[in-house]
């Protein structure tokens, strides 16, 4: 059993339920637990097995309460549901914390269309689950090919439907494909299409139209697909949407990094030189750039000064590395580098790289 907190300011790693308190009740087990301190205000949690493999066992849950011990903070909850929801099913349910005075968030029923060519003939092979990410927060890695419905074949194209309960994500973002296969075969998807159930539209639209070759010995394949445009049920802003979108799909493949220069604040820290940085990610990397147009000084690079260059280069997924240097022009061009920070505008997400040297 395992679960993953959600918080104002992020959300935990996966949490064991391995340490039990002692002294049990009847169908009741209470466990410890420690969450980091910087979580912020809890508004939601996921709870479900790990894995099943080689088990066909069943958790019938009744009741969940949480106590923050040192604050006597209490939240409770009647569930009533059997994880997982069927032989092979969804191993995750989600529920929103609920606060005195705050109003709390919603469990939406999601329909995710899948379009391929072939996915049904390889669904027994292949492992492919899903991460939806919106506003607020994500639903987690949930499986596509466990329960498939409304399915629907022709020659040379198929779809199929898949339902996720989840705590409402609000505007969605992005999709993360992970695919893997015991055999060697090709899944060839051509989009996905995301709603509400209870609602008509919006309809968020992802373009993937890709093959994928999936091998047995390799590691799974994960895909980000970030969301090509949005159907709303009103056609003025359908059209805007849409020539948004046609205006905007080269600047799409295009993110803004903000890049900030921290020189070191030591004798002969500063340096004259042509610096250079390239950007390393899981997915690609950036060509060569010269930071040369500071936002906050004329001269960069200066000691103890802290320098703003945003670049716009194609996306790279998460960024893992980067490389700096200059090129020793200039009198006693040594460069002291304390640390390069840089922020990825589509992805909001930080990145710090220490140097110190």
């Amino acid at each position: 059993l395992v679960m993953v907190f959600y918080g104002s300011n992020g959300k935990s790693n996966p949490v064991s339920m391995e340490n039990k308190v002692e002294h049990q009740a009847k169908n009741e087990i209470t466990y410890d637990i420690h969450l980091p301190s910087d979580l912020g205000m809890l508004y939601k949690v996921r709870l479900g097995l790990q894995s099943l493999e080689n088990s066909i066992s069943q958790l019938c849950l009744r009741h969940f309460k949480m106590q923050n011990t040192s604050t006597l903070d209490t939240f409770s909850l009647t569930i009533n549901k059997t994880l997982p929801l069927s032989l092979n099913g969804d191993r995750w349910i989600e529920f929103p914390v609920e606060w005195p005075l705050k109003e709390a968030l919603s469990v939406v029923t999601y329909h995710l269309t899948v379009f391929s060519r072939n996915i049904l003939s390889e669904r027994n092979l292949v492992h492919m689950t899903a991460c939806i990410y919106g506003t607020h927060g994500d639903t987690g890695d949930r499986s596509l090919l466990w329960s498939l419905q409304n399915i629907q074949q022709g020659e040379d194209n198929e779809s199929f439907l898949v339902i996720v309960d989840a705590v409402e994500l609000g505007e969605l973002d992005k999709v993360v494909l992970l695919i893997s296969s015991k055999t060697d075969c090709k899944l060839d998807i051509r989009k996905l299409h995301l709603k509400e159930a209870v609602k008509e539209h919006p309809i968020y639209v992802f373009e993937v139209n890709e093959a994928f070759s999936v091998h047995a010995n390799k590691p799974e394949i994960q895909r980000e697909i970030p969301v090509s445009f949005v159907i709303r049920g009103d056609k003025k802003k359908n059209d805007i949407d849409n020539n948004l979108h046609k205006e905007g799909s080269q600047a799409r493949n295009l993110t803004e990094y903000t890049i900030k220069v921290y020189t070191g604040d030591k004798r002969g820290a500063g340096t004259d030189a042509n610096v250079h940085i390239i950007l390393f990610g899981n997915e690609d990397k950036s060509e060569v750039f010269q930071l040369s147009q500071s936002l906050e000084h004329q001269d960069p690079f200066e000691r103890g000064k802290v320098d703003t260059f945003k670049i716009n280069t194609k996306k790279l997924g998460s960024l893992h590395s980067i490389e700096i240097g200059h090129d020793g022009k200039g009198f006693a061009s040594g460069w002291f580098l304390e640390k390069v920070e840089i922020t990825d505008a589509s992805r909001n997400s930080v990145y710090c790289f220490n140097c110190n040297r």
